[in-house]
């Protein structure tokens, strides 16, 4: 195990959803604050190697939290930015970090990276085995390019590089723009907003048919630090709950957590996404004892309560 309280650590992306609770982590394990770095963006354009070379001093280990990411729309309306800014990113972190001698690099990707049509629940031996769902895979194809990079580095340098596979992630703190924000934030806004205009319905995109699995951000946050801590190995592994639900069960839950009882009309013109997700997370808790903790429906009431509270 790696005793991360005696290196510098880079935590990219550290100010964001996924990235505060990271910190809050490593700060929980002992780890004191002076020795987390958190780069700001306005400061490290990461699309630079110049950024990427100057983050990497006195690093010992990264935890690559920084993507630029967003929701089903935005994936359509942004395929070159999302493919450009993302493996620009991650590719130049990698390469600095390899030169500066870093010991460690967590490279964090997607459950976008799956193919369209993989068996249900997602293993990790399948992640080649067809080409992602259309409306992300400049994304996915993006952040799937840090596991080839990361094996090619261990293999050729020795370089001590993981990938870790999260699936939708959700929690307090989550962005709720509706423009970029990903299928949770983007419901409960859309019902918040219903209750307080007293609309007598919602609009949801798709069929409804289409099912995801969801991670509370916190379990996800503690999956990383414990395989930056104690996994070592060139295999991908996924992070997740083991829970699969519809969209229509899950925006009928939302309603019924927040107490709205009107109408929600489908617009089955907008895409459903990728037709089923959900992963074997058996590679995790064999790997470094990771297993999510937070029950779904306890995660979005804390959710919504967060939510509802920043509207007052």
């Amino acid at each position: 195990m790696m005793q991360l309280e005696n290196k510098k650590i880079l935590v990219t992306g550290g100010a964001g959803f996924l990235g505060s609770f990271v910190v809050e982590r490593l700060l929980a394990r002992g780890i004191s604050k002076d020795r987390i770095v958190v780069p700001r963006s306005s400061e490290y354009d990461f699309r630079t190697m110049e950024a990427c070379t100057r983050a990497m001093d006195g690093a010992g280990t990264v935890i690559h939290l920084a993507a630029k990411v967003g929701g089903i729309g935005f994936n359509r309306e942004h395929p070159g930015e999302l493919f450009y800014d993302n493996i620009m990113i991650g590719t130049q972190l990698m390469e600095a970090a390899r030169n500066a001698g870093v010991e460690k690099f967590v490279a964090v990707g997607t459950i976008c990276a799956y193919p369209k049509f993989a068996p249900v629940p997602f293993k990790e031996e399948d992640l080649w085995n067809g080409y992602p769902e259309e409306t992300n895979a400049p994304y996915g194809l993006a952040k799937k390019m840090l596991l080839v990079q990361a094996q090619a580095y261990r293999q050729q340098y020795g370089f001590n590089t993981i990938y870790l596979l999260p699936v939708n992630l959700y929690g307090p703190r989550d962005n709720f723009n509706p423009e970029s924000s990903h299928v949770i934030p983007a419901l409960i806004k859309k019902v918040y907003d219903a209750k307080t205009a007293n609309a007598d319905h919602i609009d949801v995109w798709g069929t409804g048919s289409a099912t995801r699995e969801f991670l509370y951000v916190e379990d996800a946050a503690e999956g990383i630090v414990r395989a930056a801590e104690s996994y070592n190995s060139h295999e991908p592994v996924n992070l997740g709950s083991g829970m699969e639900i519809s969209i229509k069960d899950l925006i009928t839950k939302i309603c019924a957590l927040m107490d709205f009882r009107g109408e929600l009309r489908w617009d089955t013109t907008k895409p459903d996404g990728q037709p089923r997700r959900m992963l074997d997370v058996s590679r995790a808790e064999q790997g470094f004892g990771f297993k999510a903790q937070t029950g779904f429906d306890e995660g979005l009431r804390r959710t919504i309560e967060w939510y509802e509270t920043q509207q007052q």
